[in-house]
């Protein structure tokens, strides 16, 4: 019995490092898909960013425009002004000539205010896109990198399973279903070293006469509290 209860723990030792490594497995699409959403957003904000330069410079020619209306329309006052037959069209093209100026300067200071934001933003977009270089090839590296492990991963889980079937088959039939019933009821171990009458699976004290038998090591024990497969863990201190 001494040898069947050493096969079970090496058996759930085996269980418990496969079970660590598919959890590794099966991060593996969650991690490469974190790395595509934070390049996916960084090209969306990039986007953005291009889409209102875009935006800003459509607006400037709107005022390049603006501007040349305005002066063609100074052109035209002066040509009343030159042309005035009396003192009140006169005096109605030079308004219209202040006028027409006045709001060409106005537009022209906008111009000016837009071009520096213009100059800015694009001087933005550039360190955005060598940002952007930097960032693409880290989140290879990093893929490459996650992709590498999972390979890891996969080659020690085969060597597991190897493993398990061959230590399983050391295990006595009758033991082996009972050790299948209990996953099936029990979250996580379902074999606990009980240590100083403490089953280290509950946590629970078991009877006296239990642990006496359990420190002989000749047959198989169940904790009254938690159901596991329990074994007498000696104290090395």
């Amino acid at each position: 019995m001494k040898e069947q209860i050493e096969t079970l723990i090496k058996l759930q030792k085996i269980e418990a490092e496969a079970g660590s490594v598919k959890t590794v497995i099966e991060k593996v699409p969650e991690k490469l898909q974190a790395l595509d959403t934070r390049l996916r957003e960084f090209e969306q904000a990039m986007a953005a960013e291009s889409s209102l330069l875009d935006e800003m410079n459509k607006n400037y020619r709107l005022y390049e425009s603006d501007v040349k209306e305005n002066r063609s329309q100074i052109e035209k006052s002066k040509g009343k002004l030159a042309s005035a037959e009396s003192n009140k069209v006169y005096q109605a093209a030079l308004k219209e000539i202040e006028e027409s100026e006045a709001k060409t300067s106005h537009l022209e200071d906008d111009m000016l205010e837009y071009l520096d934001s213009i100059d800015q933003a694009g001087k933005h977009i550039v360190a955005k896109k060598d940002e952007y270089s930097q960032l693409k090839a880290e989140l290879e590296r990093k893929r490459m990198a996650i992709n590498q492990e999972a390979g890891r991963a996969g080659k020690r889980l085969a060597k597991l399973d190897a493993e398990r079937q061959v230590v399983s088959k050391k295990i006595d039939p009758g033991l082996m279903k009972k050790l299948t019933k209990l996953k099936g009821i029990i979250r996580g171990s379902v074999i606990a070293p009980v240590k100083d009458a403490i089953c280290q699976g509950c946590n629970m004290n078991i009877p006296r006469q239990m642990y006496n038998d359990l420190q002989r090591l000749d047959s198989l024990k169940f904790c009254p509290h938690c159901d596991r497969m329990i074994y007498y863990m000696k104290d090395e201190g």
